[in-house]
């Protein structure tokens, strides 16, 4: 096993490139890095409060990607790279506001 493989599948199909050359991760996991490096540094300039509002907006933000990943992969459609992309974007958010806030309530 290819320890790429461990941060992304990396399939051509589901992948930007750029001047033929292919990007490192597939386009949701573009996004799922980009998002989590947006909000790490947010966080460092205005600490997030994880608050149980935020964990039910994380929950509705994670809903895009749920969908959009399992109903690509049941085959009942074909995903875009562009959705892809966007629903990596709000899922990362989503994952952070909602395990956020469930580390905070029971490790403290």
């Amino acid at each position: 096993m290819k320890w790429s493989n461990l941060i992304c599948h990396r399939l051509p199909e589901r992948s930007f490139f750029i001047k033929g050359h292919q990007f490192p991760v597939c386009a949701r996991c573009t996004g799922f890095y980009i998002s989590l490096a947006i909000v790490v540094l947010y966080d460092l300039l205005f600490p997030i409060k994880f608050t149980f509002n935020g964990f039910i907006m994380g929950i509705i933000l994670c809903m895009p990607f749920i969908i959009d990943g399992v109903s690509q992969y049941l085959g009942f459609r074909q995903s875009t790279n562009l959705l892809r992309l966007i629903t990596g974007l709000l899922g990362t958010i989503g994952i952070v506001l909602a395990f956020g806030y469930i580390v905070k309530v029971y490790i403290g």
